[in-house]
């Protein structure tokens, strides 16, 4: 794999910057010129960015995002050691990158997705993670020299070996940490307290709970049972009241209508009697009109009135007789009048109007409620059916809807009583589901453990077959590459190393002493050995090999026999520093390199 150019919009301090690279780089710049930043943008790009700390005081997105909120982005073009070439652009504000091939096909969709980190599409090219990737193609001052616990993870990459030094203390300690592990985690037939042993015992405490609160599961099923059946019939004694209701509604309307009529009916009578009345006055006024007893009465009072205005002569009283000849008169003049035959012919004549204003509103109120009344009767029977027409009956529907009433109390009062019997067994049956579950989830468990033992032991079945294979195959191999890395490196000084609980190197005596007891040098010298060993065996990949300040340990000596080393494998070689030794070096060599300086 080469990376052919890196282009950055906006990361950290570097803007607005394109790079070119060859089979071999020098980016040269002073320190705080960005040469991390740069390392930094191209492990982002392929692996995406992280807004997590991860035990460090800033997260990379916080440490990178631009002060003055450019675009925070860039693009990187790469070709695979298949010659596909691929172009990917990431936007760092956003989880995933867009990839296109060659031909500008955008094939983002074409890779692994993971839910937190996104687009997978360099692991799945190279088939490593970034973790592996930091471990040995990139370096960074100090950073050459690996822990044995990375050391670890890397060798285990390497055909699955599992052991850290010496083979046989290796694989013992790998099943005794599998015996341990499946000792907790799981347990055994012969252990106590261990989930497998409290599995089993919580099935059979729950079988036994179970079987004792069984009795009572036909109970409910009755109950659930009438309680649907009468929750059925109430809702067909609803229909029904709706029925009757309407029906009712009907024959009301009908009562209300009907109480018109009645009432102009008798507004009618109460007129005819009035016509009998005035008719009846009509003659006795007629027989009346002459009166006598009138004509003797003012004879009498006119008498009265000369007698005492001649000897009693009391003007008050002279006055008082006086007033009562108009007033008698003034009586009669209005009786006359009130009974007055023409008068009379007027009212009889205006009622017997009304009256036939009345008749005419009361057939006209009559044949609107009987077609009324069919209308109602005929649109209820199209809804409810031709059956509810016997049921236009005032004296049955009334007796109909008090005993539709007594039926929905009489059933929602027994409802009422199976809920109660209900709430009584709910709580046992709301354990005995309880149970269930717990039953359930515990044989689940109790599944999921003997898997686990399963595989525990298929593991170590595993482990031993891979032993012997990494015995016989392996280690071998990758202490020959290894030997053979340093040899170069190191000018021939060191030609053999061993993987022996660490990292043994023989002298030129003939003894092996562990790494750390050399120089500073020497341990970086044999560290990069050892990554460049592990990036021939990790990838189907020659990945490109990027190295930040890392040789500052190195002398010229050194320096020099490791470019030329560097110089001559198949990677890409990507050298960040601050000085000009590894340029000078490389011309002295006379050694074509790209120098691109920030």
């Amino acid at each position: 794999m080469n990376i052919e150019s890196i282009k950055i919009n906006s990361y950290g301090k570097l803007k607005d910057k394109n790079f070119n690279l060859k089979k071999i780089n020098i980016i040269f710049g002073k320190n705080e010129s960005g040469k991390s930043t740069l390392l930094n943008f191209v492990i982002n790009l392929f692996y995406n960015i992280s807004k997590n700390k991860n035990g460090k005081n800033i997260s990379d997105y916080d440490k990178y995002f631009p002060w003055d909120e450019n675009e925070f982005s860039g693009k990187i073009i790469y070709k695979l050691d298949n010659k596909n070439k691929f172009e990917v652009y990431r936007n760092f504000n956003k989880k995933n990158p867009e990839i296109f091939d060659e031909n500008g096909m955008d094939i983002s969709n074409n890779f692994n997705i993971d839910k937190k980190i996104g687009n997978l599409f360099f692991s799945d090219q190279i088939k490593i993670d970034r973790d592996t990737l930091m471990s040995t193609v990139v370096t960074s001052q100090n950073e050459t020299k690996i822990d044995e616990s990375r050391q670890n993870l890397l060798i285990q990459k390497v055909a699955n070996l599992a052991e850290s030094g010496d083979e046989d203390t290796s694989y013992k300690k790998a099943i005794n940490k599998l015996d341990k592990m499946l000792l907790t985690e799981v347990g055994t037939n012969k252990s106590q307290d261990r989930p497998i042993n409290a599995a089993r015992e919580n099935i059979i405490k729950y079988e036994n709970e179970i079987a004792d609160i069984k009795n009572i599961e036909n109970r409910k099923f009755e109950i659930e049972n009438r309680n649907k059946e009468i929750k059925k019939e109430i809702e067909e004694e609803e229909f029904n009241k709706k029925i009757y209701n309407e029906i009712n509604n009907v024959l009301n309307n009908n009562n209300i209508e009907e109480e018109k009529i009645n009432i102009k009916k008798k507004i009618l009578n109460e007129n005819n009697t009035k016509i009998e009345k005035y008719k009846e006055e009509e003659l006795n006024n007629k027989k009346n009109q002459k009166s006598l007893p009138f004509y003797i009465s003012m004879a009498l009072l006119i008498l009265i009135n000369i007698l005492n205005f001649t000897f009693i002569k009391n003007k008050l009283v002279n006055v008082l007789l006086l007033s009562l000849i108009p007033i008698c008169l003034l009586l009669y003049l209005i009786r006359n009048k009130k009974y007055n035959s023409k008068n009379i012919k007027i009212q009889i004549e205006t009622i017997q109007n009304n009256n036939s204003e009345l008749e005419k509103e009361i057939e006209e109120l009559e044949n609107n409620l009987n077609r009324k009344n069919e209308e109602e009767k005929i649109k209820l029977i199209k809804i409810y059916g031709k059956e509810i027409e016997e049921l236009f009956n005032y004296k049955l529907i009334e007796e109909l809807i008090n005993e539709n009433k007594n039926d929905l109390e009489n059933l929602k009062l027994e409802l009422h009583k199976l809920e109660l019997d209900m709430e009584s067994i709910e709580p046992k049956m709301d354990r005995l589901a309880e149970l269930e579950e717990k039953l359930y989830i515990e044989k689940e468990n109790l599944k999921d453990l003997e898997e686990k033992t399963e595989i525990f032991n298929m593991t170590k079945e595993l482990i031993e077959n891979s032993y012997q294979e990494m015995k016989n195959n392996v280690t071998p191999k990758f202490n020959n590459n290894l030997s053979k890395n340093i040899e170069k490196i190191s000018n021939g000084k060191y030609k053999n190393i061993i993987l022996n609980n660490g990292i043994s190197v023989e002298l030129e005596n003939g003894r092996y002493i562990p790494a750390d007891r050399l120089s500073t040098g020497t341990i970086e010298q044999i560290y990069l050995a050892l990554r460049l060993s592990i990036i021939d065996e990790i990838s189907p990949e020659k990945l490109p090999i990027l190295l930040d300040e890392t040789f500052a340990y190195y002398d010229d000596e050194r320096l020099e026999a490791t470019l030329k080393f560097l110089c001559n494998i198949d990677n890409q070689i990507v050298l960040f520093t601050c000085t000009n030794r590894e340029k000078q070096i490389l011309d002295k060599l006379q050694i074509n390199y790209n120098l691109i300086e920030l």
